[in-house]
This record gives C-alpha cells, sequence and structure tokens, in this order.
C-alpha cells in the first residue's frame, strides 16, 4: 500500500509538473515579502524625516483580525494532519472553518478601516504614515482573498474525490500560501503597534 502510494506521488508530480508551480508560488512569496517590506521601509524613512509616525491608537479590531487568522492556520494546519491521516470528513469541516474565519478577518479589517475613518484618520491626508496603514492592509487584504481561491481548491477536491496525492498537493499549496499571509499580517500589525 505504502509503495502504492509512492507510485502514485510521482506519478502526480510527473503529470501536473508540481516543483514549477511551487517555485512560482515560492516567487510570489518572495516578491509579496520584498513589496511588503518597501511599503515597511518607507514608513520609517518618512517617520524619521518628518519626526512623526501615524500617532493613533490602533483599532481593536486589528488585534482581534490578528487572532481570528492565527486560529484559521491552526485549522488549516489540522485539515492537512486530517488528510494525511485520511480522515477526509475532518478535513472538510476543518477547510470550512478555515473559509470562515478568513470572511471573519475580512469582516474585521473593513471595521477597523471603519473606525480609523471615523476618527479622521482617512487613506488621503497629510500624513503618509496614516495612508500606509490603508495601504498595507488593504493590500494584505488581497492576499487574503487570493488564499481563499486556494482554499476553495482544496474543498472542491474534497467534495470531488480526487486522489490523495492530488489532494495532499492542492494542501500543501494553499498551506504555504496562507501561512505566509499570517506570519505577513503578524509582522504587519506588530510594526504597526511599535512604530505609531
Amino acid at each position: 500500500m505504502v509503495h502504492t502510494l509512492k507510485e502514485q506521488d510521482v506519478k502526480y508530480d510527473e503529470v501536473v509538473n508540481s516543483k514549477p508551480k511551487k517555485f512560482i508560488l515560492w516567487l510570489f512569496v518572495v516578491s509579496s515579502t520584498i513589496m511588503f517590506g518597501g511599503f515597511t521601509s518607507f514608513y520609517i524613512v518618512f517617520a524619521a524625516s518628518k519626526g512623526k509616525g501615524h500617532g493613533l491608537v490602533l483599532p481593536d479590531a486589528f488585534m482581534y483580525s490578528t487572532l481570528i487568522l492565527i486560529g484559521s492556520s491552526i485549522c488549516l494546519f489540522l485539515a492537512a494532519k486530517a488528510l494525511k491521516a485520511g480522515n477526509i470528513g475532518s478535513e472538510k469541516i476543518l477547510l470550512w472553518g478555515t473559509m470562515a474565519l478568513a470572511l471573519v478577518f475580512a469582516y474585521l479589517q473593513v471595521d477597523a478601516w471603519s473606525t480609523l475613518y471615523q476618527t479622521g484618520a482617512t487613506l488621503v491626508n497629510n500624513n503618509a504614515a496614516i495612508s500606509l496603514i490603508y495601504i498595507v492592509s488593504g493590500f494584505h487584504l488581497l492576499h487574503i482573498f487570493g488564499g481563499l481561491c486556494f482554499i476553495l481548491n482544496c474543498i472542491f477536491g474534497a467534495y470531488g474525490g480526487i486522489s490523495v496525492p492530488r489532494a495532499k498537493y492542492r494542501m500543501e499549496i494553499a498551506s504555504i500560501f496562507w501561512h505566509f499571509i499570517d506570519i505577513l499580517w503578524i509582522y504587519l500589525y506588530v510594526f504597526l503597534l511599535l512604530n505609531s
């Protein structure tokens, strides 16, 4: 049985050419890291030259959304473990849990923007540091929606009865991307907290 699964893994790897696809994903991860690094570098240079940061108390929704996103990563990790154990029922539930938590995260991000706007901290203002809060959280939210596409792909595979090697491949791709955007958000949130 183990031998058969290994044969399936090799056969699937040859069919889908998974290594180049993973390489493209890793290129996207690296380029996104560079982009967000550029945003935070700009923030540091701006704050140093103007002698001010964003000067805001970040909305509590940002903190709650951080906890929600960590919960979604845990769900996805457990979904991957369920898949490896052959427990497709648990995998489906945990994938739906990941999806639900991601949507709650998106709602909390919009709620945080609304709170910022109500305090007078608008996207267009005379302090680029404030604008950067909207920009980095907005670009991160776009990454969340991209990650949801990977999660949906895993869900469709779980319900479509695809082969185990193919399901594992989809889960691996989704996990790489999802855990990356989780770590990225934690970095951004801590950065904004420390550089007010």
